[in-house]
């Protein structure tokens, strides 16, 4: 619905009626004006506060040596609590399970003799939001050295369930126990 006001079409917000021969053009342009103030804002000072292990998304956040671990219980508390320190700050949720979780993929993890990952294999399969296995597969490799497991009782593997909510954020399973 377009009102004439003067002369000039507006639509029925007051703003201005465009062709549509000029519609796509316009938005391209503040797509591109849009890119290139977000590839200067990117580009803050160190000096800028941040909140406590801040890291901008899809980067990871720089983690301490792994601890020595007594158990395969240690281990698996402190590969998930560094799963959730190595995730980009916004890929991770904290407290209670939501009621209905949008994907839960299963991983074995199998570990070298100093901890690092030697392989992943993934033992279920989410129905839906299958992206979310590479994520929950990514956030293992980011954590991993583990720590050594050379006194811990073979096979050095071990099992994680990670618990995807709605907005694509995992919490490891472990982290409930």
């Amino acid at each position: 619905m377009r009102f004439i006001e003067s002369g000039a079409a507006r639509t029925p917000s007051g703003l201005p009626f465009l062709p549509p021969s000029l519609r796509l053009p316009l938005r391209l342009c503040g797509a591109a004006l849009c890119c290139a103030l977000l590839s200067c804002a990117g580009t803050a000072p160190d000096s800028a506060p941040r909140p406590p292990g801040f890291a901008f998304r899809g980067t990871p956040r720089s983690l301490p040596a792994p601890k020595a671990v007594r158990s395969w219980d240690e281990l698996k508390h402190q590969a998930a609590r560094r799963m959730v320190a190595a995730a980009p700050f916004d890929a991770t949720y904290a407290g209670p399970v939501p009621p209905v979780l949008l994907a839960i993929p299963v991983l074995e993890i199998e570990l070298e003799r100093d901890g690092s990952v030697a392989s992943v294999k993934v033992l279920r399969y989410p129905t839906q939001a299958k992206d979310t296995t590479q994520m929950a597969i990514d956030a293992v490799r980011r954590a991993g050295p583990f720590g050594d497991v050379s006194r811990l009782s073979k096979p050095w593997k071990f099992v994680e369930v990670f618990l995807f909510d709605d907005e694509r954020r995992f919490k490891p399973r472990t982290l409930d126990e």
